[in-house]
């Protein structure tokens, strides 16, 4: 499947594909109620890619109302876990058999690297959509140990209709990690895809109805967060949201839930993570391979980059030496030129907050070590910033952009004091030559997801999500995604020999 074509091919793709942009809702494509639309935009070129369907609260209506409907007749979750499974299936082989396309898709639309979306992205998509599918008919339900005079039994059920908000550095990949788990689970889904990616989705929505999906069960409502993402959180007949985009937003939905009918959340949010290297990291070039992809991977516009390398003052210079060959190898430019690591922040607006923080390195008399140029008012260079202090707004703020902090610490009380002194508590990696100090730090640091001499996120069967500010709720990914769309149910048998002749008479 990681077969990338050239830039030349890519271009021609770009050139033909046709790019949807009405709302799929109920099994078609519809415009807007209100007739609005709104325009999608090329981030790296700034031309206007195609003008979306731009929804409404009366549009979020309609598709909760058939979401709703097709989870009350059963049309998906009452058909047998084989059958949900071999829909899921087909689904997962169209998108393989449009992966070129779904590739160039995001990367007009986000400013992604294409070579990042046709070898992790489109392929992580379709992994995650099989994993979920493959688990649907391996999943049991249990007895419970009550003795002889009752039969007790532990089911799951779908939860029913959940409205899935979608942030925009990873569209497909976070649109697969929700719609993956809920339709495995039997569930309806109303969709919203972040207003400045929203193409992939209105595509995939398409495919999953042509793989048989029914109509109403994959619903995806284009627009803007006050006119589409609050009335889904307020909607009475959502009965869950899984959301991962910022805290503040998160905030958000918490009150909506609270305002409404206290639907489930689970809320992915911020992370400032840190990459903590001890003086006894065994292969320095392996570390500053990881550190750079860690922290500049999808230009920095992730959730779990590691923007904090926090490293042994004995072992500092070394290491920065070693990241800066690294970072040669990191080309920044046309997104559609598979040679490029870097494409373009995803928006104007978050190239300016980006910089803002640039702005930051000279107020604060910090050192520039590497990068810290801007091209075209939407390029970042891979930056590095030296002498990073814990009270400084690059240590403590999610950035999302390529910006890499420099802290030392000389103890391994103060690495891991350093590596907790945030709001939030996503991931984390830790480099080092002993097992003990290994499994001390990853036991010690405030994450949902430690990494130890690799920067990464497990793979589909690991949970993802964090502590503190960085949400809660659940987790994507693994079984543990899959069981947060269901409801969990007691059956309680009285089989006494008491009711059997009560019946009898």
């Amino acid at each position: 499947m990681h077969d990338p074509l050239t830039a030349a091919e890519y271009k021609a793709i770009a050139n033909t594909i046709e790019l949807p942009t009405n709302a799929f809702i109920d099994g078609s494509f519809r415009p807007a109620n209100s007739g609005k639309t709104f325009t999608t935009a090329n981030p790296a070129t700034g031309k206007t890619l195609a003008e979306v369907a731009s929804c409404d609260a009366s549009d979020v209506d309609f598709a909760v109302a058939k979401a709703k409907a097709a989870f009350d007749d059963g049309r998906w979750h009452l058909l047998s876990p084989g059958e949900r499974k071999a829909v899921l299936l087909k689904f997962a082989k169209l998108l393989e058999e449009n992966r070129h396309e779904l590739a160039v898709m995001e990367s007009l639309d986000s400013g992604k690297p294409i070579r990042e979306c046709q070898t992790v992205d489109v392929p992580d998509t379709i992994h995650t959509i099989r994993w979920h599918a493959e688990l649907i008919d391996k999943l049991y339900d249990n007895t419970a140990p009550v003795g002889s005079r009752a039969l007790t039994m532990i089911v799951r059920e779908p939860i029913g209709v959940v409205g899935a908000v979608l942030p925009w550095n990873f569209p497909l990949l976070m649109l697969a990690w929700k719609i993956g788990p809920a339709l495995a689970a039997g569930c309806s889904v109303v969709v919203k895809p972040a207003q400045e990616t929203t193409l992939t989705a209105l595509r995939v929505a398409e495919l999953a109805h042509e793989a048989g999906i029914p109509a109403g069960v994959l619903n995806v409502v284009t627009g803007g967060g006050k006119e589409v993402g609050e009335p889904i959180g307020m909607h009475m007949d959502v009965d869950m949201v899984t959301f991962t985009g910022s805290t503040p937003t998160g905030r958000r939905f918490l009150r909506y839930a609270a305002d409404s009918n206290l639907k489930r959340l689970v809320l992915e949010c911020g992370g400032k993570n840190p990459a903590v290297v001890l003086e006894d990291a065994e292969d320095l070039d392996l570390v500053a391979e990881q550190v750079v992809t860690g922290a500049f991977w999808n230009m920095g516009e992730n959730c779990s980059a590691t923007s904090r390398l926090i490293v042994h003052s004995s072992i500092k210079d070394e290491l920065l030496q070693r990241i800066g060959a690294y970072m040669r190898e990191w080309k920044t430019g046309d997104p559609l030129d598979p040679e490029n690591r870097i494409g373009a922040l995803v928006s104007k607006a978050h190239f300016e907050k980006v910089k803002f923080y640039l702005d930051d390195v000279k107020k604060e008399k910090l050192a520039l070590v590497l990068g810290g140029e801007t091209h075209k008012g939407i390029y970042v260079e891979p930056t590095v910033v030296d002498g990073v202090t814990r009270s400084s707004r690059l240590f403590q703020e999610e950035i999302f952009g390529p910006i890499l902090s420099v802290t030392t610490f000389n103890s391994l009380a103060e690495a891991v004091a350093l590596a907790n002194d945030t709001p939030y508590g996503l991931t984390a990696s830790v480099y080092t030559g002993s097992l003990r100090k290994a499994i001390k730090l990853s036991r010690e640091i405030r994450a949902g997801v430690v990494t130890v001499n690799c920067f990464g996120e497990g793979d589909a069967t690991t949970p993802f999500g964090g502590y503190k500010e960085s949400g809660f709720g659940g987790r994507d990914k693994s079984i543990f995604a899959h069981d947060q769309y269901t409801e969990l149910k007691t059956i309680w048998i009285d089989v006494s020999e008491r009711s059997v002749d009560e019946t009898v008479r």
